[in-house]
């Protein structure tokens, strides 16, 4: 008879008719091992973007003073004195570089295309912004807040360049190149606004709709350059070939 894997044939005491017969004897079966996952080292850039990667998804929740290293360490799955490594600086220089990251996004949240109508581009770039809000709920209302432990001259200067990255983005899709001063401070005003009204928005509780904000707010702007075009040429001028 043919021996089956993982089966040995031995004697048993008595077989049929008082004979000694063969008693199956079940051995384990050995399965073969599981290949080893090969190690690979991170580059320094690599590792930089996850220790990165790991703050900001505390500081998208958490204000910045409730997070510690160790917090950071424990999220990327590394050891503290590694994340001294690459931020000798600490939570400090950690808090800084994760914050131009996040700046750099939302700089691209205003990076729309030149077409169609005003605006239907403004919207557009809202919902960009409004999901990021959305995302970063505890760590954008520390941000643009202030009072944090963290805040420092560099830091407010990283989300005043935010600022004036999304005014100069709004002064391209209105065509122009040389604002006067009550232009430029009617987009400046507005972007407040924004900024104001999301925070608003986190306090109670994402309502209205985030859908229905980003039109309102397409409205307000509107709005502005209608009160500013009553009192400035520019404005009446540009606000007459937007309609």
């Amino acid at each position: 008879m043919p021996q089956e894997a993982g089966v040995r044939w031995g004697r048993a005491a008595i077989g049929p008719h008082g004979r000694p017969g063969r008693a199956a004897i079940t051995l384990p079966v050995m399965s073969p091992a599981a290949p080893t996952p090969a190690y690979r080292r991170l580059s320094v850039e690599e590792r930089r973007a996850q220790l990165l990667e790991a703050a900001l998804s505390l500081f998208a929740h958490r204000a910045p003073e409730e997070v510690s290293l160790d917090d950071v360490a424990e999220v990327a799955g590394v050891s503290r004195p590694l994340v001294y490594r690459y931020f000798p600086g600490g939570k400090q220089q950690l808090y800084e570089a994760a914050l131009r990251s996040a700046a750099e996004e939302l700089r691209h949240c205003f990076d729309e295309p030149h077409e169609g109508p005003l605006p239907a581009r403004l919207a557009r770039a809202l919902d960009r912004y409004l999901t990021f809000v959305d995302s970063h709920d505890a760590g954008f209302t520390a941000l643009l807040q202030g009072g944090s432990v963290v805040e420092t001259s560099r830091t407010s200067a990283i989300v005043d360049g935010v600022r004036r990255a999304a005014a100069e983005h709004i002064l391209s899709h209105l065509g122009v190149s040389d604002p006067g001063p009550r232009l430029r401070m009617t987009v400046r005003m507005w972007i407040t606004a924004v900024e104001a009204a999301s925070l608003i928005w986190l306090d109670e509780d994402k309502q209205p709709p985030a859908e229905e904000l980003r039109d309102w707010l397409v409205e307000q702007f509107t709005a502005v350059l209608t009160v500013t075009a009553a009192r400035d040429e520019q404005t009446a001028a540009l606000l007459h070939a937007l309609t």
